[in-house]
């Protein structure tokens, strides 16, 4: 087929030799079928700004630094030099988080190259040897479902141990491979820490997910996940084989009960000696 104008350059200095077919298309990037070193893989090639469906991206860009201040400048007065070097920076943030989290060992496609703005990186397979289908696509019984969750909860446990927060996280941004689910679609990921809407978006992930888990089971209500991980996160306590419980009883604040009665009673004498100081009975205003 006709290569698209994006993945022209890549066959020119020979990163894919040849473009199969267009497999999807999302908010951010079409993906095409490929053939490069010899197998089959996948190239997404971002869209520009201008074609991009993506709502409230600054929700999801606070935080991100550039190396060069002068970038840094020009893309906070929105120049022309800035905006080019912002798209830039969108388009390289999935590579950088792919490579993060392929590091902390969370499941995601095994990137291959990154050139010219298109990414190309593993064709996850199915069974039978098919690109591997969207998890909402897929029909399953309830205890396969209920198995996918589990996984997938601990993808976004070993996701967060990262400090990285996936921000669009669905059954739709999953595939299903023949050996189990495999998160993909990193644009909109940030560094929980540099984030301040991101206990905000964790918990709407997880609610992504248990809503794809209520389609195949009889639950009432979704458990406490997320709540529990941010938790254990923030307490520096979790770890990215931690099991989860999805009970989670919040306390507006965590109190030292014997520290706090010891101060009170510590100001207790300090105003019983003011008093007697002052020549009064303890029980006078």
């Amino acid at each position: 087929m006709r290569a698209s104008s994006g993945l022209q350059s890549l066959l020119d200095n020979g990163l894919i030799t040849e473009v199969v077919r267009p497999l999807l298309s999302g908010k951010e990037a079409q993906v095409y079928l490929v053939v490069s070193e010899g197998e089959e893989r996948v190239a997404k090639v971002y869209k520009q700004s201008t074609h991009r469906s993506f709502k409230h991206r600054a929700l999801y860009t606070e935080g991100r630094k550039t190396r060069n201040s002068r970038d840094r400048r020009a893309m906070n007065k929105r120049s022309r030099h800035g905006r080019e070097q912002d798209e830039a920076a969108w388009r390289s943030a999935e590579v950088d988080m792919i490579y993060r989290l392929q590091a902390a060992g969370v499941r995601v496609p095994v990137p291959h190259a990154f050139s010219d703005g298109v990414l190309v990186m593993e064709l996850v397979k199915d069974a039978d040897n098919d690109p591997a289908p969207r998890l909402g696509e897929v029909a399953l019984t309830g205890d396969e479902a209920e198995q996918i969750f589990d996984t997938l909860i601990g993808e976004v446990v070993k996701m967060l141990c990262a400090g990285v927060i996936h921000g669009d996280l669905s059954d739709f941004n999953v595939l299903m491979s023949a050996t189990g689910p495999v998160v993909i679609d990193f644009p909109q990921s940030f560094d929980a820490a540099s984030n301040q809407s991101a206990r905000e978006i964790l918990l709407r992930d997880v609610a992504n997910l248990h809503r794809f888990r209520q389609t195949f089971s009889d639950l009432e209500r979704p458990s406490q996940h997320a709540e529990e991980m941010w938790r254990l996160h923030e307490l520096g306590e979790l770890a990215p084989d931690t099991e989860l419980t999805g009970r989670f009883v919040e306390t507006l604040i965590d109190v030292d009960l014997g520290a706090l009665v010891g101060e009170l009673r510590e100001d207790e004498r300090e105003e019983m000696q003011r008093r007697a100081a002052q020549g009064r009975e303890p029980g006078d205003a």
